[in-house]
């Protein structure tokens, strides 16, 4: 889970109502995860923008809380749809019969009230990897279990028609990914529009595996036993190439946060992909990675200029960089994602970001 912000609030009493807590407390009682007069404390917890997220503090147990928002804190106006909190759920519920000790146990949901509970992971015993990153701590061995793991999940559920009939929602899928990444870039890039344009088509038509849709260094936790995968909002039947672009991205975009450790964070990124490749039984590698490393510059450039940027490249030299790394590697389409990651590490030696 996130990391507790705040002081802790005790909302037993009802001088709450009206509000999500006193919403989410009833909620609670209504499930049975706390007692009707039981006393319970709240505390909100941070590293999201799509969801209101609680560690929850009754006198039997310690669990987490997360609730949907319909507008997302960011500074475009981005709203989805709240029923992604279901999806989340079924993912969390999927996943764990291909990789049970990857992601937290789902303890309780309710569609109807919008919130599910599940596990709270103690932060001291399982970090967040972005944390770890940022640190400079850059494991490749971890990422290689994260690229294995990922491509164990997408395996377990590669082709199957039940999967997909529950999960195959593109609008939501666009909602949450495709029009604020790519849409939105292609307006603001109008000279790789039709690019842009093109792989949000491609990616939106092609369903194989479970997708997660927000495998990011945030939401990863380096456990005991391996990466545990939280936030699973985005949950789509589709292309399982977007969560590997979409993890490989933030190693890349790392190195412009902690240009010290970008050797590790590169070799982090060789080590992630790897991992994946060895995974991939359910069709031709190459194909899987050919259209990762066509979603890989897209995705470089809509985390600086999508409506979701990136808070730690903020240097507008480092930003101009990624623009015209990626607009030229949109341009000219590479095949290999190793050949993308060689590219960046030249371009970062050209503006005396790498030594």
């Amino acid at each position: 889970m996130p990391a507790p912000a705040g002081t802790i609030r005790d909302i037993a009493s009802h001088s709450m109502n009206g509000t999500a807590e006193a919403a989410t407390l009833a909620g609670m009682r209504q499930l049975g995860l706390i007692g009707a007069g039981e006393a319970v404390e709240m505390v909100p917890l941070t590293g999201g923008v799509a969801s209101d997220i609680w560690l929850v503090r009754s006198t039997a147990r310690s669990f987490a809380v997360k609730r949907a928002l319909e507008k997302l804190r960011v500074k475009a106006d981005w709203h989805a749809p709240v029923s992604r909190n279901t999806s989340e759920v079924a993912w969390l519920r999927r996943a764990a019969t291909a990789a049970p000790d990857s992601v937290p146990h789902v303890l309780a949901h309710s569609a109807e009230l919008g919130f599910f509970a599940m596990d709270f992971l103690e932060p001291a015993a399982h970090p967040v990897w972005k944390q770890e990153l940022r640190a400079g701590r850059a494991d490749p061995a971890f990422a290689g279990q994260v690229g294995a793991v990922l491509a164990r999940i997408h395996a377990s559920t590669a082709d199957l028609p039940s999967i997909a009939d529950q999960f195959n929602d593109n609008d939501l899928f666009r909602a949450l990914r495709i029009e604020p990444y790519l849409e939105f870039t292609a307006m603001r890039h109008p000279e790789v529009a039709d690019i842009l344009l093109g792989i949000a088509d491609g990616t939106l038509a092609t369903h194989r595996a479970l997708v997660h849709g927000d495998i990011s260094p945030k939401n990863i936790l380096v456990g005991p036993r391996g990466p545990i995968f939280l936030d699973a909002e985005c949950a789509w039947y589709g292309d399982p190439a977007f969560d590997l672009a979409f993890c490989l991205n933030h190693l890349l975009l790392k190195c412009l946060w902690n240009p010290a450790a970008a050797p590790g964070f590169l070799a982090s990124f060789d080590s992630l992909v790897r991992g994946y490749v060895q995974g991939v039984r359910w069709e031709e590698p190459g194909a899987l990675e050919a259209r990762a490393a066509a979603l890989l510059p897209a995705l470089l450039l809509a985390r600086i200029d999508g409506k979701s940027p990136v808070e730690y490249v903020t240097d507008e030299q480092a930003r101009d960089l990624v623009r015209k790394f990626a607009v030229s590697s949109l341009r000219h389409r590479q095949p290999r994602l190793a050949a993308i990651r060689a590219a960046w590490a030249e371009a970062l030696v050209e503006e005396d970001m790498l030594e």
